[in-house]
C-alpha cells in the first residue's frame, strides 16, 4: 500500500471497517483480516464511533454498534461518550486563552490567583512554585494520578472536598510530593487545582466558562463538561461497559473532576477541536489560540521523565513523523485522538466499554495504514526456524518475583510456543527472532530467555511496553 495509502476516498471509508491491523506484522505472511465488529466481540465493546480527519476536514463519522449491550439502540454521530482525559486538552486551551488575554499568567504561583483554596506549602515548594504551565504539563509535582468517579447512588463531593481528599471524596488529597518543575509525574489531581484556579480567577462556573472559553466559538454543538448529565441528553448518550461488557449501574459515573474527566462530547465535535489545533499551528484559524501560543500549548515542556507532555497533549515523533495525542480512560469508556499537523490528517475513536483501549489502538493502527499516516503503523518481523527440541527446553512454568500468584505458563503446541497468563486468562504465540529470542503480534514486546552456566533455561526476560521485567522460572 506504500507510505500514500489509499487515495480513493470511498475506498479509503469503506476499507475501515475491515482494516484493524496488530501491533506486529509477520514479514512474508498475509496481512491478518480484523474486521471491527469481531474485534468489538472480542474486546466486549457493544459501540464504536470514528470520526476521520484528511486535509484538515472530517472526511466522514463511520460508528457501529450500540449504546447500550444486547440492545438494538444504534450509535450514531450525535451520540454522547465520555470524553475522559481529553477533557485535559480542553482544558488546556481554555486556560490559555486566559494567558493569552493577559488575565493569568503561565509561570505564576497559583497560590497568588486562587482565593478560595491554597496548595499546601511545603519544604518542596519553598522555592519551586506549584504554576499553571506545571500543572498543565503534569510537571508540577502533585499528586492523585486519576479519578474513579462516583456511581447514581454516591454523594458527589464538591471541588473543595475533592482538592482536601475530604469525605465524600473517593480520591486522595491533592498534593505536592516532588519539587515543582523537577520531573514529570501524570497528575489529574492538577487539573481539579486548575479547575478551581480558572473559577477563582473569573468567578464563572466551571461549565459555563468552558463553554465560553471554547466550546461555543468552536461550535462544538454536542459537547459539554456537565456532571452530572442532564435528562434531555440521557436518551442519546452511550452507556458505559465493563471489561466483561456488562453495562454500568446507572449507566455511566458521574465525574465532579471536570477539568480532568468530566466532558461529554462526540467524536465529531473533538475532531472540530483537533482541526481547529492543527489549522492554528499554520495560523490558518486561530479561533481560540494565536499561532504561538498553541505551539507553546504542544511544546514538550521539562522535567525530568517527560516524554513528551505539552500543555494538554503528548507530542511524539520528529519531522514528518511529528504528532500529537491524548488517550482518555473513564470508568465503562475508553477514547484516543490523534493529529498529525503538518499534513492535516487524524481520527478521534470513543468507544463506550472498557476492553476499548486496545480496540481502539487497533483501528488507529489500520487508519494508518489506509491514509498512509508517517507513525502508528505496525511494525514488521521477521521469524526464524527454531529446532522443536529447543522449543521444549523453554516450556514451563514462570513467576514473576513481585506476583507470584500470577504465574506464567509456556508450553508448545505442534512444535509452536505459546504463552499463557493467569493475570488474563489471554493465551498467545511466541515467534521466534532467533533460538532464545521471541516475540507476539499482540503487543510489542519481546521475550528472551535466560540459560545458567550449564545451558539450563532459568529465566525469562522480558522487554518493552515501558520497561524490563525479569520473570523468575518457578522451581517444580
Amino acid at each position: 500500500m506504500g507510505r500514500a495509502g489509499i487515495t480513493d476516498k470511498a475506498k479509503r471509508m469503506n476499507s475501515v471497517e475491515e482494516g484493524l491491523l496488530p501491533p506486529v506484522l509477520i514479514t512474508g505472511e498475509p496481512t491478518p483480516s480484523m474486521l471491527l465488529s469481531e474485534r468489538m466481540e472480542h474486546y466486549n465493546v457493544p459501540g464504536i464511533c470514528i470520526a476521520l480527519i484528511n486535509n484538515s476536514e472530517i472526511e466522514g463519522v463511520i460508528c457501529h454498534g450500540t449504546r447500550r449491550a444486547q440492545t438494538d439502540n444504534p450509535i450514531n454521530p450525535d451520540t454522547l461518550f465520555q470524553a475522559a482525559s481529553i477533557s485535559k486538552s480542553v482544558t488546556a486551551m481554555a486556560a490559555l486563552r486566559l494567558v493569552q488575554e493577559g488575565k493569568l499568567e503561565l509561570d505564576q504561583d497559583v497560590n497568588e490567583v486562587i482565593r478560595s483554596w491554597k496548595v499546601p506549602e511545603s519544604v518542596l515548594t519553598f522555592e519551586e512554585k506549584v504554576t499553571l504551565r506545571r500543572l498543565l504539563s503534569h510537571t508540577a509535582g502533585m499528586t492523585v494520578h486519576g479519578f474513579d468517579g462516583y456511581s447514581m447512588e454516591e454523594e458527589i463531593p464538591t471541588v473543595l472536598e475533592i482538592l482536601d481528599g475530604r469525605s465524600p471524596a473517593n480520591s486522595a488529597p491533592i498534593r505536592v510530593d516532588l519539587v515543582p518543575g523537577s520531573r514529570y509525574q501524570y497528575s489529574g489531581g492538577g487539573y481539579i487545582v486548575v479547575q478551581q484556579l480558572l473559577t477563582d480567577l473569573t468567578s464563572v462556573p466551571f461549565p459555563d466558562l468552558m463553554m465560553e472559553l471554547v466550546l461555543e466559538p468552536l461550535v462544538m454543538s454536542n459537547s459539554a463538561f456537565l456532571q452530572p448529565l442532564p435528562a434531555a441528553d440521557v436518551s442519546r448518550a452511550a452507556l458505559g461497559h465493563s471489561i466483561t461488557g456488562e453495562p454500568l449501574s446507572g449507566g455511566w459515573h458521574i465525574y465532579p473532576e471536570l477539568a480532568a474527566a468530566g466532558l461529554w462530547s462526540t467524536s465529531s465535535d473533538l475532531a472540530i477541536f483537533l482541526i481547529e489545533v492543527m489549522t492554528s499551528t499554520k495560523d490558518q484559524s486561530n479561533k481560540i489560540l494565536s499561532q504561538s501560543m498553541i505551539q507553546e500549548m504542544l511544546h514538550a515542556q521539562g522535567g525530568e521523565g517527560n516524554w513528551g507532555f505539552g500543555m494538554g497533549f503528548l507530542r511524539a515523533g520528529e519531522g514528518s513523523t511529528a504528532h500529537i495525542l491524548i488517550g482518555g480512560s473513564n470508568q465503562g469508556y475508553r477514547s484516543q485522538m490523534i493529529a498529525f499537523p503538518e499534513t492535516g490528517q487524524g481520527a478521534v475513536v470513543m468507544a463506550n466499554g472498557e476492553g476499548g483501549e486496545e480496540l481502539n489502538n487497533e483501528v488507529l493502527r489500520g487508519l494508518a495504514q489506509i491514509y498512509g499516516w508517517p507513525a502508528l503503523r505496525p511494525i514488521e518481523k521477521s521469524v526464524v526456524d527454531v529446532d522443536p527440541l529447543i522449543l521444549e527446553q523453554f516450556a514451563g512454568e514462570y513467576v514473576l518475583a513481585d506476583y507470584p500468584d500470577f504465574p506464567i505458563s509456556i508450553r508448545t503446541e505442534k512444535d509452536k510456543l505459546v504463552l499463557n497468563t493467569a493475570a488474563d486468562g489471554e493465551t498467545r504465540e511466541l515467534h521466534p527472532e532467533s533460538d532464545t529470542r521471541f516475540f507476539s503480534t499482540v503487543s510489542t514486546r519481546e521475550y528472551t530467555f535466560i540459560r545458567d552456566d550449564q545451558g539450563k533455561v532459568v529465566a525469562l526476560e522480558t522487554s518493552g511496553g515501558g520497561g524490563q521485567i525479569i520473570i523468575v522460572r518457578k522451581v517444580k
